[in-house]
């Protein structure tokens, strides 16, 4: 396997939750084991939906960080760092915005529906419609060869290497255009049946205690069909189903179908099967959290050296970029 400089951050504007882990952090700590990873808090990215209230923009960075490090991402094997400690992230934004047209951030799929998905927010702002030029600077100031994306994100990363042809083309071969490392994020439903979402309120948060997990499995929608405990069930269209083919064994998921289907088994025994299997995943991971939370030492530890390497690295590439463009 050809082993890539890959780059990835994600946004500390909240409690990380089960989509979180399942669709990122565990492909995270596989491709830290092939790959030369830098993976950044971007909080400055997180101003563009939420400038109006920072009171807990500290707090969720440094939340994010020990569920990083609980859930396995290794400082010894990648590159940790917050993203507005590295002030070269917001000059190469700068020097990209010159070059950037603005046809293309209008045409940015995601730029209307976050608009129309975060209703109350006024995002008529440049930082929310130059958001993937802050983006592109954060993938191309570490030169990075790939990045690990959605089909849905696609979009956003041919931007990046639209921009770095442009900037190519205007000055001189400076960035590598990144390829896509296609990731099949799995479906993570939430308790209400909707895609897990912190806007909807329906996360199973990475820092809740079995406690509270196991509350939030038992107030779930399930099929609508079964309104009563003898009623037979179709698992098909039950959320909590689907938290059944992540967590539990083959031998659990069948005798569950089954019971289901036949209504040998009700609703709250399903649920108490699919806890049971969710609390023996995130046990390590809740055992590591609280190691962390004892020792809060060990955040600012992990996070110096990388960020002492992020700016070094990206230091050396703004200077590539004055000297390109001759300032």
């Amino acid at each position: 396997m050809v082993a890539y400089r890959i780059v990835s951050g994600m946004q500390p504007s909240g409690r990380l939750h089960l989509g979180n882990l399942l669709g990122a952090l565990e492909n995270w700590r596989t491709l830290q084991h092939e790959h030369e990873c830098f993976f950044f808090v971007a909080d400055w990215h997180a101003l563009s939906t939420n400038y109006e209230d920072t009171h807990q923009l500290r707090e969720y960075v440094r939340d994010l960080l020990v569920d990083w490090l609980a859930a396995g991402i290794d400082p010894n094997r990648a590159t940790i760092f917050i993203q507005s400690r590295i002030p070269a992230h917001a000059i190469l934004h700068l020097l990209l915005s010159m070059i950037t047209p603005i046809p293309w951030l209008e045409r940015n799929p995601t730029y209307k529906e976050k608009q129309e998905h975060l209703e109350g927010r006024d995002l008529s702002t440049y930082g929310f419609l130059g958001y993937p030029v802050l983006q592109a600077a954060d993938i191309l100031l570490y030169k990075a060869d790939a990045v690990p994306v959605g089909k849905d994100q696609l979009p956003h990363l041919e931007l990046t290497r639209e921009i770095a042809r442009r900037f190519n083309h205007l000055y001189q071969a400076v960035f590598p255009e990144p390829k896509e490392l296609l990731t099949e994020f799995p479906k993570v439903v939430g308790t209400d049946g909707r895609k897990m979402s912190k806007s909807y309120q329906n996360t199973i948060n990475l820092s809740d205690p079995e406690p509270v997990v196991r509350q939030k499995i038992k107030t779930m929608v399930t099929d609508p069909a079964r309104v009563r405990r003898n009623d037979p069930g179709n698992p098909e269209v039950c959320p909590v189903f689907e938290f059944h083919r992540i967590f539990s064994t083959s031998t659990v998921i069948d005798q569950v179908s089954q019971g289901c289907r036949t209504a040998e088994i009700g609703c709250i025994e399903c649920k108490t099967f699919v806890a049971d299997a969710m609390v023996a995943r995130l046990a390590p991971l809740w055992e590591a959290r609280n190691a962390l939370l004892a020792n809060p030492q060990r955040i600012d530890e992990v996070v110096e050296p990388g960020c002492q390497r992020a700016q070094t690295i990206s230091q050396q590439t703004l200077e590539e970029v004055k000297t390109a463009m001759k300032i």
